[in-house]
């Protein structure tokens, strides 16, 4: 069977970036003998192990030259347990302990055969193609939504925030433009928009040649600025940006790797791309000591989204803050930093604070000297969390995969200047889970476990069809967001939904037994405003919404999807020919074919050049444009 090879499947040139000349070479000379001795898919095959690497790589793990699915397994294998079920697994040893205690204590057991596929829930550290490639959607709860890194890698969030304030503000003039035009009569956001750099450190790429170019030419000498991979955690690859002589060297550092022939031919080989962020050089500090404050943004279902915020602890140095000490541990809070402190077995019970502590200090020390409210910390600071939290997930709600039983659990990591403003540093996938002190042990139990209570409540009762709210295992954390509020485009879709037999007989394992049958759906009262129709719990921000008299009247815009959407007037824009005597179409029709057969003559000598060329040459080995061309030969 002949290969082809500009079909989709054996592109030369797939989407990922770590395809090899050899490979192309092979696949060329198969197509010109029309004879293929290996699969079709084995490009494809290399690729997608080439992405595996990368994310175990992004994950802080250079290292380790396993696989993220050999990372999974442990290393004593125990009897995989047989039955009925339900079953759990585990991989990595963070929160292992934990959400074994959570699943045990539920009648669960546990397996070790990562390869099984009759779990209900599955929590690992290090994401796998396969695991998502066999997750079944409304039968399993999974852990991790599989390109969360939009949010949670530094490049990721801050193209993602870029391209979230873009579109809000051309969103913005166009309805102010029509507001003025009295095309819209009644035009509000429901939720201010926060800018960029009220939130977020000015940062720039440096794998991007302009804005590499533009950070040299802001920097001087009177500015400090931190230099950061794009997905790494714990402090690694960390570096500070003092000095002018620093600036030459990574400068000449990327210049050598532009210029390297190795990484033009092999750009997977390269250095993992690094932003570079205004350093925050007056930090608020306690006790002469630079913190930051660990919160977590809890995505505990996809379908429909419903987030909530939770507090979570402060993390501080064991030296104490001097800006102009080259001595990371003093400028990293994290935990991994720290113990590379000598100090760090004598101060540790000091390095984590309580959240409770930390509002006690701010009202002690800074309510009369700075006029602050009382309970600052619980009130102004939790508030502004919430609502960056807030807007960093409308940034990419429309670009993470949604399927029913995806659940995350997102730390997020702020700091407070001496002026009391509240910045967003980063967002982190899989947030460590040790329980290595005193205050630790209190904190992070408490949120593993309502994590696991809401993602399975909130998993029944959509299997259920019910209302989400109100929520029985709600406690420490807070509403942020609910797509299931009647009238909502998710509470449709979800409604359309029918569970299946598995689905029923999860819901049936997991529910207590004086649980009461499940009753229909209720619709949504005529008086939203009565008092017997409120919740305990409240949403405490909800998602900019544009209220106009004419939805028919406005473009809808939805980033890197083309798709049309309901409402959208686009159609209706462009010119239609008038039809007249019913020979428009078919007029149409015959032009467009002998327009294409003309063509395909032409590129025809085109067609047979490319084929031959790669034979030609010495090395075979032509751009990816050019089978491109050939593609286009083929179909034409």
């Amino acid at each position: 069977m002949p290969l082809n090879l500009y079909s989709t499947k054996s592109s030369p040139f797939p989407a990922s970036p770590r395809w090899r000349w050899h490979d192309f070479i092979r696949q060329v000379v198969f197509r010109l003998a029309e004879i293929s001795p290996i699969p079709i898919l084995a490009v494809a095959s290399n690729t997608s192990e080439g992405r595996l690497v990368d994310e175990a790589r992004c994950k802080g793990n250079k290292g380790n030259e396993k696989t993220a699915t050999e990372a999974d397994e442990p290393e004593e294998r125990k009897p995989e347990p047989q039955g009925p079920g339900p079953f759990f697994y585990i991989g990595g040893a963070n929160g292992a302990g934990l959400v074994s205690i959570y699943c045990r204590s539920k009648g669960w057991q546990r397996i070790y055969d990562n390869k099984r596929e009759d779990y209900k829930l599955k929590w690992c550290e290090t994401k796998c193609r396969e695991t998502y490639y066999n997750f079944k959607e409304g039968e399993q709860l999974l852990y991790q939504i599989p390109n969360n890194k939009v949010l949670t890698t530094k490049v990721g969030l801050l193209c993602s925030l870029r391209e979230y304030e873009r579109v809000m503000s051309k969103i913005s003039k166009t309805l102010n433009t029509r507001w003025r035009l009295g095309v819209v009569t009644c035009t509000h956001f429901s939720h201010r928009i926060l800018k960029m750099e009220d939130f977020f450190p000015e940062s720039y790429r440096l794998d991007i040649k302009d804005e590499r170019e533009a950070f040299f030419e802001v920097y001087n000498d009177k500015q400090i600025w931190i230099c950061k991979p794009a997905c790494s955690n714990q402090g690694r690859g960390i570096f500070l940006l003092m000095n002018q002589k620093s600036i030459d060297s990574l400068q000449a550092k990327l210049q050598g790797f532009e210029e390297d022939p190795i990484y033009k031919k092999m750009p997977y080989k390269a250095p993992q791309a690094r932003i570079v962020q205004r350093y925050i050089h007056k930090p608020l500090l306690l006790e002469g000591k630079k913190f930051d404050v660990r919160s977590y943004l809890l995505i505990a279902c996809t379908v429909p989204y419903v987030l909530f915020f939770g507090h979570g602890y402060v993390r501080l140095t064991c030296a104490n803050y001097d800006a102009a000490s080259d001595d990371l541990t003093a400028h990293l809070t994290n935990q991994y930093m720290q113990k590379k402190n000598p100090l760090y077995s004598q101060l540790k019970e000091e390095t984590v604070w309580r959240m409770e502590r930390f509002n006690s200090y701010v009202n002690e020390k800074f309510k009369q000297t700075k006029g602050l409210p009382r309970d600052w910390v619980l009130t102004v600071l939790t508030k502004k969390m919430q609502q960056i939290m807030m807007q960093c997930f409308l940034a990419v709600k429309a670009k993470l995969e949604c399927k029913l039983g995806y659940f995350d659990l997102i730390g997020c990591d702020f700091l407070i200047d001496e002026n009391f403003k509240v910045w967003l540093l980063e967002m982190n996938a899989n947030p460590a889970l040790h329980t290595n002190c005193e205050v630790l042990k209190h904190i992070i139990p408490t949120v593993v476990n309502e994590t696991l209570d809401l993602a399975l409540e909130i998993f029944k009762k959509c299997l259920k069809c019910q209302r989400i709210l109100p929520l029985e295992t709600l406690c420490h954390f807070v509403l942020l967001y609910n797509g299931d509020a009647p009238g909502s485009r998710s509470l449709k879709m979800k409604n359309a939904m029918r569970p299946t037999k598995s689905q029923k007989s999860l819901a049936e394992s997991t529910s207590p037994p004086t649980q009461t049958p499940t009753r229909a759906i209720e619709k949504p009262p005529k008086n939203p405003t009565s008092p017997s129709t409120k919740f305990s719990q409240r949403t405490v921000l909800s998602m900019p919404q544009v209220q106009i008299s004419s939805m028919h009247s406005l473009y809808c815009y939805r980033p890197e999807k083309s798709a049309f959407r309901p409402g959208c007037s686009w159609g209706t824009r462009l010119p239609l020919p008038v039809v007249r005597d019913g020979l428009a179409l078919p007029l149409m029709g015959v032009s467009a074919m002998v327009a294409i057969l003309g063509l395909g003559a032409a590129l025809a000598p085109v067609q047979m050049w490319i084929r031959i060329v790669p034979q030609l040459t010495n090395e075979g080995a032509v751009p990816p444009w050019w089978a491109t061309c050939g593609s286009l030969a083929d179909i034409l």
